[in-house]
């Protein structure tokens, strides 16, 4: 990841529409699984709610797992660019937590669906297998960028240890916030439970 990245060019109309198309089907599938259960609820029968055709959801969506996971994808992108814009000389960790505000805002700002999507990726097994995945996936996209702050990449590209290290420690830190929100029902404050996990790993001031 460059050091200095410039703005990336406006999608094109089709490309927007295309994004708002699948924002809506995640939003009538969330409303379905949440009400009903993932594994309760049919492709079909999302096609239906959402007033297409079984063969045109397949446009947006490999698969019924898809709809929830494309989504953590993109989550996982909007780390990337929150963390790519954080001062370059602010300690590595320091930018990793406010990064994850990207994911606290979902917490703060809807509380009830988001513990409702939370609970429902716990309470699933094959949901909560693919969210480890996901996880992974987002480490990947954070390394590149803690591995130039941290002035470990070599000529090649390559890395060392630490980079992942870091990422790693991070995340499993936002992941045991969330699950202790979980826990309280949504109660406790999200970005307080954050703080504490990345503190008692390696104190710092946010």
């Amino acid at each position: 990841m460059p050091l200095e990245s410039s703005a990336a060019p406006a999608p094109d109309l089709r490309e927007r529409t295309r994004r708002a198309v699948r924002a809506e089907l995640t939003d009538v599938a969330l409303d379905l699984f949440l009400r009903r259960g993932f594994e309760a609820t049919t492709v079909d029968e999302i096609a239906a709610s959402a007033g297409i055709s079984r063969r045109s959801l397949f446009r947006y969506f490999a698969s019924k797992e898809a709809i929830i996971f494309d989504s953590l994808q993109d989550v996982g992108e909007r780390l990337a660019e929150a963390l790519a814009k954080r001062p370059r000389e602010e300690d590595p960790w320091v930018s990793l937590r406010h990064s994850f505000e990207v994911v606290t805002a979902y917490n703060e700002d809807n509380p009830e669906r988001t513990l409702a999507f939370w609970t429902m990726l716990e309470e699933t097994a094959s949901l909560k297998a693919r969210h480890f995945e996901h996880l992974m996936r987002w480490q990947q996209l954070l390394v590149p960028d803690i591995a130039v702050r941290l002035g470990e990449v070599e000529d090649d590209g390559a890395y060392g240890p630490c980079a992942p290290a870091v990422v790693g420690a991070a995340l499993a830190c936002l992941d045991a916030a969330n699950h202790a929100w979980l826990r309280s029902r949504g109660k406790a404050d999200v970005v307080l439970l954050l703080n504490e996990a990345m503190h008692a790993v390696r104190p710092a001031e946010f």
